[in-house]
């Protein structure tokens, strides 16, 4: 499935509930969905800067596409990088790199969100693709 594919499944979930509460809680139960990272990875190497709450992303290419793995210390954070890995993992590097990440505001998390953990998201963006840079850039 392509990256704009699950992006728009993801607004179709977030357009069946009427209030931010119901939002908030399915972000929370998403996060009990994630592919959890290995203890090996979580260092401080793999802390994503700029978020209130501590975010572990690791992320290992397999056979051409990059696969994520994350946790956070924070349910609603650890749901927040789990709608990300599910955007983004399995993807091509270059795919990752060229996606737009309008479907964040098309589902109203970052209007929602403290603004601590609207930057947060965007920090977790940024890593994302940051990672995709490196194994672009090494193939």
């Amino acid at each position: 499935m392509s990256i704009k594919e699950i992006q728009d499944e993801i607004i179709d979930e977030f357009s069946m509930f009427d209030d931010w509460e119901e939002r908030y809680q399915y972000v929370i139960d998403l996060g009990k969905t994630l592919p959890l990272i290995e203890e090996q990875y979580k260092t401080d190497d793999n802390i994503i800067k700029g978020c209130q709450s501590r975010v572990w992303l690791h992320a290992e290419e397999k056979d051409g596409a990059v696969a994520f793995t994350a946790d956070s210390d924070a349910i609603l954070t650890k749901g927040l990088i789990a709608i990300m890995i599910r955007v983004f993992s399995g993807q091509k590097p270059e795919a990752i790199l060229n996606a737009d990440t309008d479907f964040v505001d098309e589902i109203g998390l970052k209007e929602h969100l403290s603004p601590t953990r609207a930057n947060g998201l965007v920090s977790m963006i940024k890593q994302i693709k940051m990672y995709a840079l490196a194994f672009n850039a090494k193939n």
